[in-house]
């Protein structure tokens, strides 16, 4: 086995000293800390890897996979150069597969340019006091215990279906927003095991952006931030956590700019690659529910769906005296009748005092005016039996972008927001920073449905743009029929 060059993480040997003793008892203070077990620190020992403080805690949460109703999914990462790779080379490898034996492994790694040269340099600097043999040819590394890794590296997802259909014990998964969320599922169901000694779970590490950041960030991002992680740990890292990291590499972190320099420099998950408003920001525009002044006016915007791919979502969207817009609440329907969804709309109205007599307007996408059927009724015909006047929205998709765009502001400019959202408006907070620039038409947001699951999908927005275009600022004037025409009050 070709013996390579390790990094700084590996201690020296060296001759014990009171120095070096401060500095072990001082490591192991911060390992227990995080919640490390002793067996796995000492495993860790044993192979010259001295783990950082965040990798601490990744491997910390690796742990608690064992417990009978512990996690079965762990996340690392955030922001480019937090040592994600090692820390899970060395979870699978140094913890896993030597504390068991005959654990079968899998490790799907994205193509790249000279990736295998780069895991064999990674396999050097984690395995390198670790007896191992490593089959180059196949991607497969063994140990003496029996237990062995398979290295599946994929370029396209397509790829990924030759590793399924067999049962692994673990499953690590880098680079993970590469994914769809539908394949990551695929991934999962092979991650099973029979043994009485083991409970399968899989680890995961990656970056903000790419075609899986929503799921991601869904499944395991807003879990963690608001302490109602069940099934899944994640744990955040940014370059400050890498003791070892290059310094020119830091330094081109640091020349980036826009959305990458948020992303790989920062760890901030409140964008995605492409991202249409990146002036979103979750800790500005997302606050607590509140009963705004008396006076406001409120109006309701919904985007009509009922099939699968096609939510139907509906807003509260509430004006201040000010001019400032709260979208209040939201209202998330799919293969779902309109009386049905007229009276969670009026439980919604009533919850925040607004009467339907005193609702200023009742906005719905032009699809709902259009007539169907052999009754020649359309959706609008049956929300005016429900006792509600709709109004057809203005759907000019441009100007509509180009409206939440001013209505975000800009915190770079010093230029205040105009819009703040509920915090119960959960699938438009989620939504928003996952749009991206139509790549033929960069003015306008990219169309995206909801996968089969109902996860995804640009109906939030839709419903929210339709709102916004009564009361625009771009234009100075409000848009629509006179505000008083649907006044019964």
């Amino acid at each position: 086995m070709k013996k390579q060059k390790s990094e700084p993480t590996t201690p020296p040997t060296v001759q014990p000293n009171e120095s070096t003793i401060e500095s072990t008892i001082e490591y192991l203070k911060r390992a227990y800390d995080a919640g490390c077990p002793r067996e796995q620190i000492e495993l860790f020992w044993r192979g010259s890897y001295c783990a950082q403080p965040k990798q601490l805690l990744f491997h910390a949460a690796a742990r608690l996979c064992d417990q009978p109703n512990g996690p079965t999914e762990v996340g690392f990462g955030g922001a480019r150069g937090g040592a994600k790779s090692h820390a899970l080379l060395a979870q699978l490898m140094l913890d896993d597969c030597m504390r068991v034996s005959n654990l079968k492994v899998l490790m799907l790694r994205k193509v790249g340019k000279a990736v295998r040269e780069s895991f064999e340099d990674l396999r050097g600097r984690v395995l390198m006091h670790t007896p191992h043999t490593y089959l180059r040819s196949s991607g497969v590394v063994k140990l003496p215990n029996g237990s062995r890794m398979v290295l599946g590296h994929f370029k396209n997802e397509t790829d990924i279906d030759a590793y399924l259909g067999l049962a692994y014990d673990v499953i690590g998964v880098e680079e993970a927003t590469t994914l769809t969320y539908g394949k990551y599922k695929d991934v999962r169901t092979c991650c099973r095991s029979s043994r009485p000694d083991w409970r399968a779970r899989t680890y995961s590490n990656t970056n903000p952006g790419g075609i899986g950041h929503q799921w991601y960030k869904a499944r395991f991002i807003n879990p963690a931030r608001n302490g109602s992680q069940t099934n899944t740990r994640f744990i955040f890292s940014t370059v400050e956590d890498n003791a070892y990291l290059d310094e020119e590499y830091r330094k081109n972190l640091e020349d980036l700019t826009g959305w990458k320099k948020r992303a790989w420099r920062f760890g901030d998950w409140d964008i995605a690659a492409g991202q249409f408003f990146t002036n979103f920001r979750e800790n500005i525009h997302v606050i607590d529910p509140f009963p705004i002044d008396e006076g406001s006016k409120y109006w309701v915007s919904m985007d009509y769906g009922y099939s699968l791919a096609h939510w139907n979502i509906a807003y509260l969207i509430g004006e201040d005296r000010g001019g400032n817009l709260y979208v209040m609440d939201e209202l998330a329907h799919r293969k779902t009748l309109v009386p049905t969804i007229a009276e969670d709309l009026r439980s919604m109205l009533y919850k925040w005092g607004v009467t339907e007599e005193h609702l200023w307007k009742f906005i719905i996408g032009s699809d709902a005016f259009a007539r169907k059927g052999v009754s020649g009724q359309s959706i609008t015909d049956k929300w005016r039996e429900e006792g509600f006047s709709p109004e057809q929205a203005q759907t000019d998709r441009i100007n509509g972008a180009a409206e939440l765009l001013i209505r975000l502001g800009d915190q770079e400019s010093g230029i205040a927001p105009s819009i703040r959202i509920f915090r119960n408006c959960t699938r438009l907070i989620e939504c928003l920073p996952a749009l991206e620039h139509n790549p033929n038409r960069p003015e306008d947001v990219l169309k995206v449905r909801a996968d089969d699951e109902g996860r995804g999908g640009d109906d939030p927005y839709d419903a929210l743009r339709y709102g916004l275009m009564v009361v625009r600022i771009g234009s100075g004037l409000e848009v629509g029929i006179s505000p008083v025409a649907n006044w019964r009050g």
